[in-house]
């Protein structure tokens, strides 16, 4: 019997015909995110998600939560896997050359302690945050978003410790930061931003951390210090800066998104919303004073001022991004104009005090140099040599007469910030220490600024609760009763504070780099 003829073209037609079509990227991204969810059974949804409403926060459609960038976990993967190789070459690489020895000198190491012991921490932290926001969104889209950037800040964490690690071979201050985080006063500062945030609900933490710092203030904070480790020869810095970077405008986008999807659920988010932005900018701003004191006093090589960074990224970019939120019925953040006004005195602040108790941290502090001076009298006419250059040259003639001057008291700090009291009314009279006081329940309590007071005023059963590294030293609840203890019990070795001139790293750095080689001879 013959067999019927075969027909290729007809088979070919039907292959093509029953080949199931391509999905789009947004078919796709949906299949891999938002589709995964589901209306719990066993018991109701009220009950699984407890903590999204009880903020006040109204949701009727969280299918208007848009990812921007509709990244899937086998995108991510990709394209993490991609950035981590090209990342661990160059640290090797680094590392084989000997490379630390490229930066300028030994006082910008001091930047690096700085950032290890109060930024790396926040980025572990952030990652906790940051999986319990998304335990606690119903959504499927903000899970997801929530879980991308958890992983995105437990990577940051890993690469910077992998990255300054090569630098804790040769110079102090770099072995325990985690240790030191928990318990050194200054690093509280940071320390208590996140715990205040962490301990809030997951639609204060998003609008905190996504938008009040990664969107309003991040470039203030990470510009200044990949900047100034580009200028100042650290490029192994500089490079694990560029592999968050991509990372930190998904956060930054994603902060935006945040704000705006909350804004157009319901109109009574407008005021919760607006309450958030204006206390995590004045928390995020009260942080930053740790960055304004890097920039102009710690970087041998400067990128630009402090009050030239604020201008830039806050007074510009800032007042265009609140332009734009302008038509949901935000407005620019309550004491915008304080911090405005202190931009010609923080870093000077800051610096001075640091000065001060380096005694008592893991980084050292010094004099700046006649033309360092000039240089900060070139950008600040109106305040440093007023108010700081005549200070600075005091404690300097000290110095040399071998009386380095350290401050053997304990400050008083600020109960919302903990920073110490030292913050001036600018505005009035930039000698006179800035005190606000509110009792609460019998007990008064203490704070930098009207924005500090404000945050109590609101919520002060949370902050009442706050741990004070000054109070607990003299509750004796930090190792002992003198000084000594209280270092010890922070992990802090003789060789990470004092005045940089008689430090270790001086003495280490001038005998590698031969830098004091005549005055040797």
């Amino acid at each position: 019997m013959n067999k019927p003829a075969f027909d290729v073209q007809a088979t070919n037609a039907a292959s093509r015909k029953a080949a199931p079509r391509k999905l789009s990227l947004k078919e796709r991204y949906n299949l891999m995110t938002g589709d995964l969810g589901w209306e719990t059974t066993y018991q109701p949804m009220d009950k699984v998600f407890p903590y999204d409403q009880f903020e006040g926060i109204k949701i009727h459609n969280w299918e208007g939560w848009q990812d921007p960038f509709r990244l899937t976990m086998d995108a991510y993967w990709k394209f993490q896997g991609e950035k981590e190789r090209k990342l661990y070459a160059i640290i090797d690489a680094f590392q084989q050359n000997n490379a630390q020895f490229n930066v300028t000198d030994a006082r910008y190491i001091n930047a690096l302690k700085l950032f290890f012991q109060g930024v790396s921490p926040l980025e572990y932290a952030a990652s906790r945050g940051y999986a319990l926001a998304g335990r606690n969104l119903r959504g499927v889209g903000a899970r997801v978003a929530c879980q991308m950037q958890a992983i995105d800040e437990l990577r940051h964490a890993q690469t910077q410790i992998h990255t300054i690690s090569h630098y804790n071979k040769f110079f102090s201050g770099l072995h325990e930061n985690s240790y030191m985080f928990d318990r050194l006063w200054y690093l509280s500062v940071p320390k208590s931003f996140f715990e205040d945030a962490m301990s809030a609900g997951p639609f204060e933490f998003v609008t905190a951390i996504s938008f009040g710092f990664e969107y309003v203030l991040t470039n203030l904070l990470f510009m200044p210090f990949m900047s100034g480790a580009a200028f100042n020869g650290d490029m192994a810095t500089v490079t694990f800066g560029f592999s968050a970077q991509s990372d930190e405008s998904r956060h930054m986008t994603l902060g935006l998104e945040i704000v705006k999807f909350l804004l157009e659920q319901d109109p009574d988010n407008l005021p919760i919303v607006q309450h958030w932005i204006d206390k995590w900018f004045w928390r995020g701003y009260r942080l930053l004073a740790l960055v304004a004191m890097m920039m102009d006093y710690m970087l041998p090589k400067r990128v630009m001022s402090w009050s030239e960074a604020w201008e830039i990224y806050f007074e510009k970019n800032g007042g265009a991004l609140f332009e734009d939120l302008a038509r949901y019925g935000i407005r620019l953040p309550k004491y915008h104009e304080v911090a405005s006004k202190e931009k010609g005195h923080l870093s000077h602040q800051t610096w001075a005090t640091f000065y001060n108790y380096t005694h008592a941290t893991a980084m050292h502090t010094w004099i700046p140099e006649p033309h360092e001076m000039d240089w900060l009298s070139a950008k600040y006419p109106d305040t440093f040599d007023k108010y700081y250059r005549p200070r600075f040259e005091y404690w300097d003639s000290l110095a040399k007469q071998d009386k380095r001057w350290f401050n053997p008291g304990l400050p008083m700090l600020c109960q919302t910030c903990q920073i110490p009291m030292l913050f001036t009314d600018v505005g009035s009279d930039p000698t006179r220490v800035v005190s606000r006081e509110s009792v609460y329940r019998g007990t008064k309590y203490h704070f930098c600024s009207d924005g500090c007071k404000d945050v109590f005023d609101y919520e002060p059963e949370k902050y009442v609760q706050a741990y004070l590294p000054v109070n607990q030293i003299f509750q004796g609840n930090c190792g002992g009763s003198s000084l000594s203890d209280v270092v010890n019990w922070c992990h802090v070795e003789p060789a990470d504070s004092g005045d940089f001139a008689q430090s270790e790293d001086r003495a280490n750095w001038n005998r590698w780099t031969h830098a004091d080689a005549g005055s040797e001879a």
